[in-house]
């Protein structure tokens, strides 16, 4: 998907330097993948709570594909 469709669909964007993560709140079955799968990149606790330069992109794509919602994407630049 591209930016302007995702926007569209809901989603919030999270810049990264080499990859962006895209969430929507609205979609999110809350099944905790994203933090339980590292806590660099998710903490529901810090503003913001996705931070894609905390990681590498091999980890934010692994983390984000065990979504079971669809509710996290990501866009690699």
């Amino acid at each position: 998907m591209d930016e302007k469709t995702l926007r569209e669909a809901g989603y919030r964007q999270y810049r990264g330097s080499e990859i962006d993560v895209w969430f929507n709140l609205n979609i999110c079955q809350h099944s905790g993948n994203c933090v339980r799968g590292d806590s660099r990149l998710f903490k529901l606790q810090r503003q913001p709570w996705i931070m894609p330069d905390n990681v590498d992109k091999a980890t934010v794509i692994r983390v984000i594909d065990t979504c079971p919602s669809g509710a996290l994407k990501y866009c690699v630049k």
